[in-house]
C-alpha cells in the first residue's frame, strides 16, 4: 500500500458519522504533545497533511485519510491535554469511547514519547486498544532527542510498561529524522494484509 497516496476524506464529530464501508481502519492515537501529526506527516511523506499545531490538543474530531484507495488512516483526538474545558474533554472522551466500541479498528498505532516513561493516560489508551482485540503497534517518537546510550533502556521501559507480555511491538521512531518510517509502513502493511 502506497502511503504517499493519501487524501483527506472527512472529520467525524459524533459516532453516527464514523465511516463504515468495510475498508481497514488504522487508528493513530497519542498524547496531545507527542508529535502525532508529525508522525502521520512523515508516514505519508507530506509536510502539513495532518495539521501540526503550535498548541497541543488541536485534533478534536476523528479525522479520516484514505490511503491508496485501500484503507483509512484514522487520526484520533490527542489525549491528556488539560487546557481545554471540561465539557470539551468530556465530548472528546465520548467520541473516543464510541470509536473504540464501534468494532471498526483494524490496527492500532499508539504514539508515545521515547524520552519518558509512559503516562497513566498512555497506559489507559493501550488498554483501550487491547480491549478492541485488534493488533497494536507502539511508536516511540522523538528518538532523535535521546543520546545513543539512552535509546535501548528507554525503549525497554516502554515495552515493560505498555506490553510486558509482548502483546504489542515497539518501533523506535523519529518524525524529525525519518528513523523508523520504513519499518512502521512495513509492519502496517504486513499486519493488515495489504
Amino acid at each position: 500500500m502506497n502511503f504517499s497516496k493519501a487524501e483527506f476524506i472527512m472529520s467525524a464529530v459524533e459516532p453516527s458519522k464514523f465511516i463504515r464501508d468495510g475498508l481497514p481502519q488504522i487508528a493513530f492515537a497519542g498524547r496531545s504533545n507527542v508529535g502525532k501529526s508529525s508522525v502521520i506527516n512523515r508516514v505519508l511523506s507530506r509536510k502539513n497533511f495532518a495539521h501540526v499545531g503550535a498548541t497541543p490538543g488541536k485534533t478534536s474530531q476523528v479525522n479520516y485519510f484514505k490511503i491508496d484507495g485501500k484503507s483509512y488512516l484514522v487520526d484520533l483526538p490527542g489525549y491528556g491535554y488539560a487546557k481545554v474545558s471540561k465539557a470539551e474533554r468530556d465530548r472528546w472522551g465520548r467520541l473516543m469511547e464510541g470509536y473504540f466500541a464501534s468494532g471498526l479498528i483494524t490496527l492500532g498505532v499508539q504514539i508515545v514519547d521515547s524520552r519518558h516513561k509512559p503516562t497513566a493516560d498512555d497506559i489507559t489508551m493501550t488498554e483501550w486498544f487491547y480491549g478492541t482485540g485488534c493488533p497494536l503497534l507502539i511508536v516511540a517518537n522523538k528518538l532523535d532527542k535521546l543520546k545513543k546510550s539512552e535509546i535501548e533502556p528507554n525503549i525497554e521501559r516502554i515495552r515493560q510498561t505498555l506490553c510486558p507480555d509482548g502483546e504489542a511491538e515497539v518501533i523506535p521512531f523519529s518524525a524529525e529524522k525519518g528513523i523508523g518510517k520504513e519499518e512502521l509502513i512495513y509492519r502496517i502493511n504486513d499486519m493488515i494484509g495489504i
